[in-house]
């Protein structure tokens, strides 16, 4: 077997999707679709049941036994622009000697019939495996959330701290972005349906029969009817390449979070494994976010491409249909290796309560300047400024005497605990779980 990648996927989380997008898993889906044509034209009575079988029993023995070299191959289907062809041809030759007559292979199809379908099988196979990385670091997520509902943090906005908020409400947002782009990617293959059109779209070969034997294939496959083809129709492939770009997005959402909070200056985060560094030894590194990150920032143009090559002409592109097979699938490759590499980040991720609580103490209780200012401006018009000026002062709150003439230092204190300015944290943990679970935090 060969792979796209078998030096880089397993860093960047592709290992378990390598076979599903590799070389080998195109030839085999490839023959797959063959096979499911020969049976679906003798299901409606266009090609003899015995044919059918012979056909369908060759390909499934050039895809067991390895005897189609991958190299070979791509040479032969250089002539035709697509593997289509030079596949037929050598299924032709493996059923002949059976006296399997040459019109019972690839009946009534073109070669876009056999690529598309052979596609969809190969996205639907490795967007299970998507889902299940999603899914799980969804749970992860929503764990992390519910385990620290009332742990505060400092939030941040701009790269500053701004108010207190919880870890459970960071792990909230984390979980429902994840849970928004895996339900995205679900419907997106669930949209993927069997591809069969003939030669210019209307079946006009296996006429009056071709609507029968497109639903015959797709329960062959076990694929969801197609209502027409779709040759030239490219929204089902373009909406799997951008619930794949969403689901990248929310998983570097998380990820550049941690390799944030994993920092050695903050230290509220850590990867259960994390990696070491060939030069530094006291070094801790966030490797699975980092190259969660690293998968993820190169799906956005592979999904522009996608879209861009959505314009095909006439009733067959020109290019633009070719230039989706690998593009296809390195995005999923990618996507997926993100996703993975996520679940493997967040799974066991370890939270530092006590880091967090000297995080929040580091601005002598500037982070809650909002509330002492709130408070002063009952007492005085000049509030904003008071605390503003205060602010550029390295001492605390409670001991500036433009704020305590005021307000006595005790109140100021109080003002300050961040455990009491928590607005609503809780509850988004815990709409966050209604939703997604339909249960709630305690």
């Amino acid at each position: 077997m060969t792979t796209r990648g078998r030096l880089f996927d397993p860093t960047f989380g592709a290992a378990d999707l390598a076979y599903e997008l590799s070389d080998q898993a195109w030839i085999s889906a490839l023959l797959s679709v063959e096979a499911a044509l020969s049976i679906a034209a003798a299901d409606v009575g266009l090609v003899g049941a015995s044919d059918a079988d012979s056909v369908a029993a060759a390909a499934s023995a050039l895809s067991r036994d390895g005897r189609i070299d991958v190299g070979e191959l791509g040479i032969a289907s250089a002539a035709g622009g697509n593997p289509v062809i030079a596949l037929v041809t050598l299924l032709r030759s493996e059923v002949a000697p059976r006296g399997v007559a040459a019109a019972s292979v690839h009946p009534g199809a073109t070669s876009q019939d056999v690529m598309d379908t052979a596609l969809v099988l190969m996205l639907r196979r490795a967007g299970d495996v998507i889902l299940g990385y999603a899914t799980s670091s969804v749970q992860d997520a929503l764990d992390l959330a519910r385990e620290h509902r009332h742990t505060p943090m400092a939030a941040r906005t701009l790269g500053q701290q701004a108010l207190p908020t919880t870890f459970g409400a960071v792990a909230a947002g984390w979980a429902m972005g994840l849970h928004r782009a895996t339900s995205g990617l679900r419907r997106a293959l669930d949209g993927l349906t069997v591809q069969f059109g003939g030669a210019a779209g209307t079946l006009a070969a296996v006429h009056p029969r071709g609507l029968d034997m497109a639903d015959a294939l797709a329960r062959s496959l076990g694929l969801p009817q197609q209502t027409v083809p779709w040759h030239t129709d490219r929204t089902p492939f373009a909406a799997v390449a951008a619930a794949l770009g969403v689901l990248a997005g929310a998983v570097a959402k998380p990820a550049t979070d941690v390799v944030l909070m994993s920092a050695t200056e903050l230290t509220e985060v850590a990867e259960h494994s994390p990696g070491g560094s060939s030069a530094m030894p006291h070094k801790q590194n966030p490797v699975a976010a980092i190259t969660a990150r690293a998968a993820a920032q190169r799906v956005p143009g592979l999904v522009s491409t996608v879209l861009v090559s959505m314009a095909h002409e006439h009733q067959r592109a020109a290019g633009a249909w070719h230039a989706e097979w690998e593009t296809l699938t390195d995005l999923t490759r990618l996507a997926g290796g993100a996703a993975a590499r996520l679940a493997d980040c967040l799974g066991g991720l370890r939270v530092d309560r006590e880091s967090m609580a000297r995080n929040l103490g580091v601005t002598h209780g500037q982070l809650l300047a909002e509330r002492v200012t709130a408070a002063l401006s009952v007492l005085t018009d000049d509030a904003r400024t008071i605390v503003t000026e205060a602010c550029r002062l390295d001492v605390p709150l409670y001991e500036n005497d433009s704020i305590t003439e005021f307000l006595p230092a005790d109140r100021v204190r109080q003002l300050l605990d961040p455990a009491d300015y928590l607005g609503h944290a809780s509850d988004i943990v815990d709409r966050t779980l209604a939703s997604i679970t339909g249960s709630e935090s305690s």
